[in-house]
């Protein structure tokens, strides 16, 4: 079996399957019945919980994280989430079963060459000084970081954990950024749009990307924030024409850009320029999660996820307001905004 049919966003309750998962994760654990297997089971639409129990359980010895199966069972439910109950496992060899890697890896439904010239445009638009573009353009155009960037997750769960998902995010950032900014003239618009495009350059190097999309070991004696200072510390050392007063600015908006200590910021915003990174970055960090977690009531009855451990809360799935019909309004049918169903 090598060709991918069935979907984990199709999954309901009452469902019998049998298809090509990837293990995201796996764990062995007792039970009063004897050890049982709790695997995590992914594609690009998704994952979902999945036992094996025993005696089952005791055939496999070696399951982990990266490898390909075909598992077989049926769809039940587990605090209003599909679960799986795995009656039959096959392990794959990659290399010998042609799969189609992109079916098992989430990723961003923009495209990563399209973010990265987008970024470009806005760097083109808004910096007005000479050696702030020449920085920009120097970092995004090296090699390493533009390879790596047009992969790279935005983090290991949560918000924007997908292939593109740290371009999505930096460009989502960078222009709320500018959007802010627009109301506050006074600030140093420039700085603030440079140290949204690589606040979380580091994440890059924190994590591995690819099909376990795990820490690294950089990634988990550092952190990303460090990371990224290191890594952007050569090009503003070779940048003679920006002044070190603009680069220290700009370091502090990277530094601080977490907010508070608890949240894993080495320095707080001191400045109205990394206040507004830190809000655009949490805007979008929440609004990412929300909308991934509203998105799976599609097709349920209730309008309440399940209690998100995240955000200490329940969300829930309001009415939109309908769209004005009128047709002397001047907004187009077909450019209305208001409710619109969710992409999946």
């Amino acid at each position: 079996m090598s060709q991918k049919t069935t979907y984990i966003k199709d999954l309901i309750n009452g469902l019998r399957i049998r298809d090509i998962f990837l293990i995201s994760d796996a764990q062995i654990r007792e039970s009063k019945n004897g050890p049982f297997w709790n695997l995590k089971l992914q594609d690009n639409s998704g994952s979902v919980e999945a036992k094996i129990w025993s005696p089952l359980s005791q055939a496999f010895a070696g399951l982990e994280a990266g490898m390909f199966v075909v598992a077989g069972g049926m769809v039940g439910s587990y605090r209003d989430q599909p679960q799986l109950t795995i009656e039959q496992l096959e392990i794959l060899d990659p290399d010998q079963s042609e799969l189609e890697i992109s079916d098992f890896l989430p990723s961003s439904p923009q495209k990563p060459e399209e973010m990265m010239q987008e970024l470009d445009y806005m760097v083109a638009e808004h910096m007005v000084h000479p050696p702030w573009k020449k920085f920009c353009r120097k970092v995004l155009k090296n090699e390493e970081i533009h390879k790596r960037l047009l992969s790279a997750t935005g983090a290991k769960t949560v918000h924007h954990a997908y292939v593109g998902g740290l371009l999505e995010h930096t460009l989502a950032v960078a222009k709320l950024c500018m959007s802010i900014c627009n109301n506050y003239p006074q600030v140093d618009r420039q700085v603030v749009l440079a140290a949204a495009i690589f606040h979380d350059l580091g994440k890059a190097w924190e994590l591995s990307g690819g099909l376990k999309n795990d820490y690294t070991d950089e990634g988990r004696l550092l952190g990303h924030i460090h990371i990224g200072v290191e890594v952007l510390e050569p090009f503003l050392q070779r940048s003679k024409e920006l002044d070190n007063k603009l680069k220290l600015h700009f370091k502090h908006l990277i530094l601080s850009h977490h907010g508070e200590y608890e949240y894993g910021a080495p320095k707080r915003p001191k400045t109205p320029e990394a206040f507004i990174l830190h809000f655009a970055d949490n805007i979008d960090a929440k609004m990412n999660t929300i909308f991934a977690e509203l998105d799976k009531l599609e097709g349920v009855e209730s309008n309440w996820t399940p209690y998100q451990r995240f955000l200490d809360r329940y969300l829930y799935r309001s009415e939109k307001s309908p769209c004005d019909n009128n047709p002397q309004s001047d907004i187009k049918k077909s450019e209305a905004q208001c409710s619109l169903p969710l992409k999946a």
